[in-house]
């Protein structure tokens, strides 16, 4: 199962060519990921930060930008876990605007303490709602 989300390029997303701004795609990428926790996983992420202190720092990131999106483009978001380990997940990425591929991307995120800064394990009830998001390796 994949999780989508559907985000409308904004002027503030765009550079002066009226494109997005590559950089502009990692912070929608992140806007994902906690739309994710919030409504996919049913688990909100604010109180994951503020009142459990757990982090989820991305410390890899491969994308590949295959076509430009414009101002006002409507684009899905659709994000796979394609590994899930002790403290680390892989997620896997597509950004498509109508038909067209626009991004492509490989995210490793670790779960750390807020505290310390250190990885730690993933929580049950985080690693039990992510399960259905699993990619069938086969």
């Amino acid at each position: 199962m994949r999780f989508t989300a559907r985000r409308r390029v904004r002027f503030s997303d765009c550079d002066p060519a009226g494109i997005v701004f590559f950089p502009q795609y990692l912070a929608m990428l992140n806007g994902v990921v906690e739309q994710w926790f919030d409504e996919g996983l049913g688990l909100p992420y604010a109180p994951l930060i503020a009142a459990r202190r757990i982090g989820l720092p991305t410390v890899r990131l491969e994308v590949d930008f295959t076509a430009i999106s414009r101002h006002g483009d409507d684009i899905e978001w659709s994000l796979a876990l394609e590994r899930l380990g002790h403290s680390a997940m892989t997620l896997a990425w597509q950004v498509h605007g109508g038909t067209q591929l626009r991004l492509r991307s490989r995210q490793v995120l670790v779960c750390t303490s807020l505290d310390t800064h250190r990885p730690q394990a993933l929580p049950h009830d985080i690693r039990d709602a992510m399960a259905r998001y699993r990619v069938d390796p086969g």
